[in-house]
């Protein structure tokens, strides 16, 4: 089922994008991918599947990084053609041809959100693009990054806050900055579990605080998002990447009861 860019443009239906980190396996990922998606469909969210097929930028040499681009894409695709729409990082622009096959939404992770070769071919592929915003770019300038990818004609372009560095080894999540990057004319999702992540705090791996995942959600949802992103995990104390700021998956139906909740109380209020 492909993907259409007005998804993110509807107000009365958020947009889901959920999974994995990282790809560990090809059973994993059917398996969360089912199991999301059933919780996301009776809650009536749009629903993405997320995994990445290489996490390049993890803190340690040792970091599991996934499948890699080949194998991944072959996994991804599998998905695809049950229907799942897929997003999925890249971070070379080689990578965004190949990715553009299988992925409805290419995501250019924060560190690289700068990076304008990256950028200039993933808006060349003609698929929708998902900007994080880096830690370190302010929510009045992450719009240059969606106006070079805008520049090659492809106008699919997606924000996503998912907090800035405040000190060492933390993030903070700027509310204001959320109505800002939409001030821009792009619509913006909030990343709920990268928010939540303590970078490096854990040695050789990042930290994180989960139990803030669903007050930073719901913020977000008060102000106004296209849509939510979370890394869900079955078991994220054995997840190879991220566990640590993952959202359970037994925990998600109740997550997303509220987010659905707290969307349609705004919409509500916003007719008053």
């Amino acid at each position: 089922m492909s993907l259409a860019f007005s998804a993110f443009r509807d107000p009365a239906r958020l947009v889901l994008m959920a999974g994995p980190c990282v790809i560990e396996s090809e059973e994993h990922v059917h398996r969360m991918a089912a199991a999301i998606s059933e919780v996301a469909t009776a809650e009536g969210f749009t629903y993405i599947f997320k995994a990445s097929f290489d996490k390049a930028n993890r803190t340690s040499m040792n970091g599991y990084r996934g499948p890699g681009l080949r194998e991944g894409i072959r996994i991804l695709g599998g998905l695809r053609e049950l229907g799942f729409p897929i997003v999925t990082d890249i971070h070379e622009p080689s990578h965004a041809a190949p990715a553009a096959e299988v992925a409805d939404v290419l995501q250019i992770p924060a560190f690289l959100c700068r990076q304008t070769d990256l950028l200039l071919e993933a808006g060349r592929t003609g698929r929708i693009v998902n900007i994080k915003k880096g830690q370190f770019v302010a929510p009045a300038d992450i719009h240059h990054a969606a106006d070079k990818v805008a520049s090659t004609g492809n106008a699919q372009v997606v924000l996503t806050e998912r907090g800035s560095s405040f000190g060492y080894n933390n993030l903070v999540v700027d509310m204001r900055g959320l109505r800002i990057m939409a001030d821009a004319g792009w619509p913006v999702v909030f990343d709920a579990t990268h928010s939540v992540q303590l970078p490096s705090a854990g040695g050789s791996a990042s930290s994180g605080q989960p139990q803030f995942i669903e007050p930073l959600a719901s913020a977000a949802i008060a102000v106004g998002v296209a849509g939510i992103f979370v890394e869900v995990h079955d078991h994220p104390e054995k997840a190879l990447s991220d566990g640590p700021n993952a959202l359970r998956l037994s925990l998600l139906p109740r997550f997303l009861r509220r987010m659905r909740l707290l969307q349609e109380a705004r919409l509500a209020a916003d007719s008053f």
